[in-house]
């Protein structure tokens, strides 16, 4: 039996194993993909976290994988199918449970279960979108925005998301497109009135992209004005694409509470609903999702289950 098995090995998947390996515990991290570093395996330039300006974003996917190599970290890659609690086990836990996580390469059982499966951006599904992701093309615009100042971008979406991207990126670039299919934002009253206040954004309303082009690096998009049909290629610099994220929870259905948007409702300590089921990372309820908290969930995870373990609860009054 495991002490923790750590589902996914991203940034907050990767810090816990350190923290985790650190303690003294005996620890499984399990990675449906072939590598390790997560989404920011994807991003061309990691400009924003600290003491390392201007990393290629898969070197410091590798950094994160070396560190915990060096700590002593198992891995495995698998894919997980379902959760299931044994509340007989003899696990050394306070409660005397375990969890066996069940995946196509077997089962694993362990005293605690840190989630940090991350969450996926909603894709657009266009051509040339998943070959300038990174270069160009950005689901995050407090990660990538600097890239563009005093540039031209675009934002796809409606939303309350792709409203604020617009409103940020509008402080730094010299000029804004707002692409949303329909006739009226979804976004917050509150947000299309400061959108509409801006002088540099432009909503292009009733409109869908329908190509991101460039070589090595966006150049333009292609678009289609969904009432006359129209098609006509626009100059940009970099598309920030808006539509949605989904957190990858769905596996772990029932275990423990989530909110309406399916991310885990935990604390400082990421403590789930359920005990000895720790949730880390984008996939967990929280204010910011960048690299540098999930790092910090990671941390923070581990500080919790130590405590779970040694019958403590660390942050429980925040949830």
């Amino acid at each position: 039996m495991y002490d923790l098995v750590i589902v996914g090995s991203g940034p907050a998947g990767l810090s816990a194993a350190v923290y985790a390996r650190r303690a003294g515990m005996h620890i499984l991290v399990l990675e449906r993909n072939p590598m390790s570093g997560g989404q920011v395996l994807n991003t061309y330039e990691v400009d924003n976290y600290l003491g390392l300006p201007g990393m290629n974003g898969f070197d410091l996917g590798m950094k994160f994988r070396e560190h915990a190599d060096r700590m002593g970290a198992e891995f495995a890659e698998a894919e997980v199918k379902g959760l299931a609690v044994q509340t007989d086990a003899g696990s050394t836990a306070p409660d005397g449970r375990a969890y066996t996580v069940k995946t196509d390469r077997g089962d694993f059982t362990a005293r605690a279960v840190l989630i940090a499966t991350g969450a996926e951006h909603a894709k657009l599904g266009v051509a040339g979108e998943e070959e300038l992701a990174g270069r160009g093309v950005s689901y995050c615009a407090t990660c990538a925005g600097a890239f563009f100042r005093d540039r031209t971008v675009a934002v796809v979406g409606g939303g309350d998301v792709a409203a604020e991207d617009a409103v940020f990126l509008a402080g730094i670039c010299r000029k804004v497109f707002l692409i949303h299919r329909r006739d009226r934002l979804r976004a917050a009253a509150v947000l299309q009135e400061r959108v509409k206040k801006l002088t540099n954004v432009e909503i292009l309303w009733n409109t869908v992209v329908e190509e991101i082009k460039g070589e090595e690096q966006v150049s333009a998009v292609r678009i289609r004005d969904v009432i006359s049909g129209e098609d006509r290629d626009m100059a940009v610099d970099g598309v920030f694409i808006a539509v949605g994220i989904r957190p990858n929870s769905g596996v772990f259905a029932g275990i423990a509470d989530c909110d309406g948007g399916g991310y885990f409702v935990a604390g400082e300590d990421c403590a789930t609903t359920a005990p000895g089921i720790y949730a880390a990372g984008d996939v967990r309820t929280k204010a910011l999702r960048q690299v540098v908290t999930a790092v910090a969930d990671g941390a923070n995870a581990v500080a919790g289950i130590q405590d779970y373990f040694n019958g403590k609860e660390l942050f429980r009054n925040n949830l």
